[in-house]
């Protein structure tokens, strides 16, 4: 046999291996064959085992979907070939609760697209967009960013609108001169692709909220700790709170991004998926329900009266 069959021969032979492998343990291709160590991944590879653990493309690692993701996890740093079945129900169950507790930072049981993450070991400049050390304040400031960024007003991050602001991020990073032109484009795809949830080739402002994170949710945490009918039991204090919040100028009324920033968390109060389009709509009802007939301002007053109405709407059924 001449050095060319020879060397088609030995390929062929590691792309049945590696189908194979992949077939039994789809993690085990992510490791280092000596060390078991887990290879930095790329944008490509990390959408790869993402679309692979969740199955029903929900946005989240959940049920048996976690459990196969933990078994083949676990197994694949084994040096033996070891199946993942050979992980009891028992060591199963003190995995999850070990793993859980290490990785589900928002604690709801699950793991999603920015907690898969921070586990696997990924190229530098890709993880960077995940900004992980650095979410945004408050509401407002994404709202700043959404109208920076959605350049055509169409009420969408398309997939050029999103390159740009990745690109401004590695720029603010000092990274986009290690990042080529290629690189930046697959790193678009694979944010777009990840984040796009309802699959429609650009970025909802539910979806871009998910990329760009802010803090916390100031109303969730600090207002509506025992549901929306909390509102009713808002104290002056916790009125003045919520208006320092969101009036950042210090100009005593609510404008603009301020205003866009706050009803952008009120509305997340009441459903889960949402575009430009529902926040408009959420805005006029809000807005008429308090007789409100200004023009982009709220004052102190109908930010009270903004809150006791919330209060009295049913939340989204799909929540």
């Amino acid at each position: 046999m001449d050095s060319d069959s020879t060397k088609c021969s030995t390929a062929s032979g590691e792309s049945i291996r590696v189908q194979i492998e992949k077939a039994h343990n789809f993690m085990r291709q992510y490791r280092d064959p000596e060390s078991r160590e887990l290879k930095k991944l790329s944008a490509n590879q990390f959408m790869d085992v993402w679309s692979h653990y969740d199955k029903d493309g929900n946005g989240y690692i959940e049920g048996t979907e976690l459990d196969g993701f933990l078994k083949e996890f676990v197994s694949s740093a084994n040096a033996t070939d070891v199946s993942p079945e050979a992980v009891t129900d028992t060591m199963l169950e003190e995995l999850k609760s070990c793993f859980m507790e290490a990785y589900d930072d928002n604690q709801d049981g699950k793991i999603d697209i920015r907690e898969l993450a921070q586990l696997l070991p990924m190229e530098e400049n890709f993880l960077l967009l995940f900004r992980f050390d650095n979410p945004l304040e408050s509401s407002v400031e994404f709202m700043k960013i959404w109208r920076e960024y959605d350049v055509d007003n169409s009420g969408y991050i398309e997939a050029d609108e999103l390159k740009n602001f990745l690109r401004d991020l590695l720029k603010e990073a000092k990274k986009i001169n290690d990042v080529s032109d290629d690189k930046l484009i697959e790193y678009t795809t694979t944010m777009l692709e990840v984040f796009d949830s309802n699959k429609d080739g650009r970025l909802q402002l539910s979806e871009m909220a998910k990329l760009l994170p802010v803090k916390e949710n100031f109303l969730c945490r600090q207002v509506f700790k025992e549901g929306l009918e909390g509102a009713a039991k808002l104290t002056k204090e916790d009125i003045e709170k919520v208006f320092s919040l969101y009036d950042r100028d210090n100009n005593g009324e609510i404008e603009n991004e301020e205003l866009r920033g706050f009803l952008k968390d009120l509305l997340e109060l009441v459903k889960k998926d949402y575009d430009a389009q529902d926040l408009i709509e959420f805005e006029e009802t809000i807005l008429q329900g308090v007789g409100y007939d200004k023009e982009g301002k709220i004052s102190r007053k109908e930010l009270t009266m903004i809150l006791l109405t919330l209060a009295k709407m049913p939340p989204d059924e799909d929540q």
